[in-house]
């Protein structure tokens, strides 16, 4: 039975993951359109290149926190405890 209980958990993590990543993916697009229209609005092409990276940092923290909180939900509870 223990196992049974590891394969959803295991299973509602990585739908929770794949979920988290379509949004990131979706953020990052989102980033990108709205430089083009900055770029067709006239702003300069550093002034957005700036503006994109930061706007991407907060995206890579994310995707960064993400990974590890999945890191630590796979190791054995024994290991967890020592972290």
């Amino acid at each position: 039975m223990k196992n049974k209980g590891q394969n959803a958990s295991q299973i509602a993590m990585s739908t929770t993951g794949y979920a988290y990543a379509f949004l990131l993916i979706l953020q990052t697009i989102l980033i990108g359109v709205n430089a083009e229209n900055r770029l067709q609005q006239g702003d300069s092409p550093i002034e957005v290149l700036i503006w994109m990276i930061n706007q991407c940092i907060p995206v890579l923290k994310q995707a960064s926190s993400l990974q590890e909180k999945q890191k630590k939900s796979l190791l054995p509870k024994h290991r967890r405890s020592e972290d």
